[in-house]
């Protein structure tokens, strides 16, 4: 049988594990990882908006993509790993980022952003925090991530963003012309890697361990499902220093030459 979950027991775990009232937080969450929580994706929403208070703020990615589409053999021959159609910004049908940000892009007092990597958030700031995770990060905010992991977090890509990338790192990820005729980038997000190469290696997955090793994260559970919180402005500072210290040896790409 599946743990079955009320609103105040969301809240108690949120609350054990530090998630603090007045503070801005980044959400990222499985539903279906907690076990059975009544009122279903509201009763989440419900019990963070009980927790941080209307003098905090919640935050969540409300990317306008498709769920997962099935991959042919002949597409997985060829290097891709996942497929998603980006949807219109008013398409009201359930996307890949699932059942608890659709629900709390559309909630009474959201704010929701513009563009593909649009952000919805509710409480102070909410204006501010919906055009991106910048903001988050000059607040100081927290990530929680309930029932799944660092690659969920999108103000990682902050990090990403302040750097510049060395072309071979570039060249190493670039999606080949053929297949970006097939899948135009202004219809489809595609996962791929050459076939031909040896997978890179789990680079989110070593700055997570990373950050654990320091202390930067703490973990608990909330029904069935593992928690972490942490700061996110440290955990995303880790991962820049990583990316301008040794990007190669992060993703485990070879050096040219």
């Amino acid at each position: 049988m599946p743990t079955f979950l009320i609103q105040q027991d969301i809240v108690t775990g949120f609350r054990n594990l530090g998630l603090p009232r007045g503070d801005a937080v980044e959400v990222h969450s499985s539903l279906r990882s907690m076990g059975y929580v009544q009122g279903g994706a509201s009763t989440v929403i419900q019990a963070l908006m009980e927790v941080v208070g209307e003098e905090g703020a919640v935050v969540m990615s409300a990317y306008p993509i498709s769920l997962p589409l099935p991959l042919t053999e002949d597409e997985k021959a060829r290097g891709i790993n996942a497929k998603v159609r980006f949807l219109d910004a008013d398409d009201d049908s359930k996307t890949g980022m699932g059942i608890i940000p659709d629900t709390f892009k559309k909630w009474p007092g959201t704010v929701l952003g513009k563009g593909l990597h649009r952000v919805c958030a509710w409480g102070k700031d909410a204006h501010l925090h919906s055009q991106g995770y910048s903001y988050l990060l000059s607040v100081n905010g927290w990530v929680l991530l309930s029932g799944v992991d660092i690659h969920r977090c999108s103000s990682m890509h902050q990090a990403e963003s302040r750097i510049d990338w060395p072309e071979a790192i570039t060249a190493h990820f670039r999606t080949p012309e053929a297949i970006l005729r097939d899948y135009p980038e202004d219809r489809w997000y595609i996962s791929y890697h050459d076939p031909a190469k040896s997978p890179e290696e789990d680079a989110w997955g070593k700055i997570q361990e990373e950050a654990e090793a320091h202390g930067l994260v703490r973990r608990g559970k909330i029904g069935e499902a593992d928690c972490m919180l942490f700061r996110a402005r440290p955990v995303v500072d880790l991962y820049e220093d990583h990316l301008r210290r040794d990007p190669f040896k992060l993703f485990g790409v070879d050096r040219p030459g």
